[in-house]
């Protein structure tokens, strides 16, 4: 990997403010800096925007709504079909600018690229598939019609640690369904977003229909935005602390929401699951992203009689790991996204081993440049320990042993989230008994990852409402009408 293509793909990048088709500087001319967390160094400058800049994103989302709304879905569809297809053109560029401004390794980023683009290209098909009902009333005294609009201009606030997927996830169905955004990214990683806004334009998507302010002060920014009468919708990608704020600010003015927040993912190993799958998909569950994911398996329950050959063998695994630089092809692992995750990767693992748990692999911050942990097993994490209540995000594998099947459940579901959850087991009746046990939105029976485009994405409790992707994720941006005729 070149420091000139490095170079010449981060110069590319826009480093305005989209508003309205026209990328712009913010308007008291603030600038704010991006760094790889590999190095610690800027890699680029970007708009800082105001509160100004933010009511001007809104405004040309709203002068935008009405036409958009009435453009054919058809012409919609195709329009996020050329962005599909612009971003497999692109798709190295893609990869290489997550892995520089996020850290992740650059085979992690092209399967990003993958997984992002297929938003792209199923909402272009579930566009035109927006349906309504027509037919008698059980009266027989008048003909009921039910039709689907868009909901209106929508607030759409992205996570840094998957740039380009949580973008797609959010404006794919919002444009599909016929309604305008403005989307502010994470202040860590905005530039993925900024290049598919720019990707956006050039295929052939009008002015104002996706606006894009990054911004140093989210609060100060976002707070007028949801205040505004003039927004009907929120969808937000995060903690569930700011969800929490965030539905309280929604709340004045009834606004739709969307909240995809925590997780604390269980990951049960049951005494009949096939050893080496289980092996397979928990390396895949954990250190997928650095560990940096929602839907990173957290607590890895595991029967205790194959607790201590799961341990041995995933040890042996991460020890395999290598440590670096994402754009070097041999790392397989790469930094946390700054060094606060590094401290709280470090708490927690000392927490753990003061309670008795012991170190397999791994534990410690590594020195020098970046913000780089160890990837990390532990062993016999005691109950109490806050690695098994606090989202861990980051390369640490905890495990703690359970006896029955009853203890599991009970253990799994002791959480306050309920995002997703992952079970090895080869007894067809054992995994019919979990999915209706686990008190989760997703879950991954013999599998590892989960998240698929045509598939709803969105948890249960505190890990949030609505979802996102598959056939459910379009309804989120519309509303429905009933209209009642004389028979």
């Amino acid at each position: 990997m070149t420091a000139t293509r490095e170079h010449d793909l981060l110069t590319a990048v826009p480093d305005g403010l989209l508003i309205g088709g026209r990328w712009r500087p913010a308007s008291a001319g603030a600038t704010l800096t991006v760094e790889d967390p590999a190095t610690g160094k800027t890699i680029k400058t970007v708009a800082d925007a105001g509160p100004d800049d933010g009511m001007a994103a809104l405004d040309a989302a709203v002068a935008a709504a009405a036409e958009w709304a009435a453009t054919p879905a058809r012409v919609r569809g195709e329009i996020l079909r050329r962005a599909f297809d612009l971003l497999q053109e692109r798709r190295e560029d893609f990869a290489l600018l997550m892995t520089l401004e996020m850290g992740k390794p650059l085979a992690e980023a092209r399967g990003e690229v993958t997984y992002g683009g297929e938003f792209l290209r199923w909402f272009s098909e579930e566009a035109v598939r927006v349906t309504g009902r027509y037919g008698p009333n059980p009266e027989g005294t008048g003909r009921m019609i039910v039709t689907q609009h868009p909901v209106g201009p929508c607030f759409l606030i992205t996570p840094w640690n998957f740039p380009l997927a949580m973008a797609t996830r959010k404006i794919a169905p919002a444009l599909a369904a016929g309604c305008t955004v403005v989307v502010k990214p994470a202040a860590l990683t905005p530039l993925t977003t900024l290049y598919l806004a720019n990707l956006l334009q050039d295929a052939g998507l009008p002015d104002g229909v996706v606006n894009v302010i990054t911004t140093s002060s989210s609060s100060a920014v976002s707070g007028p935005i949801i205040a505004d009468p003039r927004l009907r919708k929120l969808s937000f990608t995060g903690s569930t602390p700011v969800g929490r704020r965030l539905l309280e600010q929604a709340a004045a003015g009834v606004l739709r929401t969307s909240m995809e927040l925590g997780g604390n993912a269980p990951f049960v190993v049951f005494e009949d699951a096939d050893l080496d799958k289980a092996v397979e998909g928990a390396l895949a569950a954990k250190f997928r992203n650095i560990g940096q994911a929602c839907t990173a398996a957290n607590r890895f329950l595991v029967h205790r009689t194959v607790a201590v050959e799961f341990a041995r063998r995933v040890t042996a695994a991460v020890d395999g790991f290598v440590i670096g630089r994402g754009t070097d092809p041999d790392v397989t692992i790469g930094p946390l996204v700054d060094d606060k995750a590094v401290a709280k990767a470090e708490a927690l693992v000392k927490d753990a081993v003061a309670r008795g748990a012991e170190l397999a692999s791994g534990g410690s911050r590594v020195e020098g440049a970046g913000s780089f942990f160890e990837p990390t097993v532990l062993t016999g994490v005691a109950p109490g320990s806050d690695i098994l209540r606090e989202e861990i995000f980051g390369p640490v594998l905890a495990i703690a042993p359970f006896d029955t099947e009853d203890e599991a459940v009970a253990l799994a579901n002791d959480t306050e989230y309920g995002l997703v959850s992952y079970v090895y087991t080869e007894s067809l009746s054992r995994g019919q008994r979990m999915i209706e046990r686990l008190e989760t939105g997703m879950m991954g029976l013999n599998v590892g990852v989960v998240s698929n485009a045509a598939a709803p994405f969105g948890g249960w409790k505190m890990s949030g409402l609505g979802r996102e992707g598959g056939a459910e994720g379009i309804h989120e941006y519309l509303q429905t009408k009933y209209t009642l005729t004389p028979a």
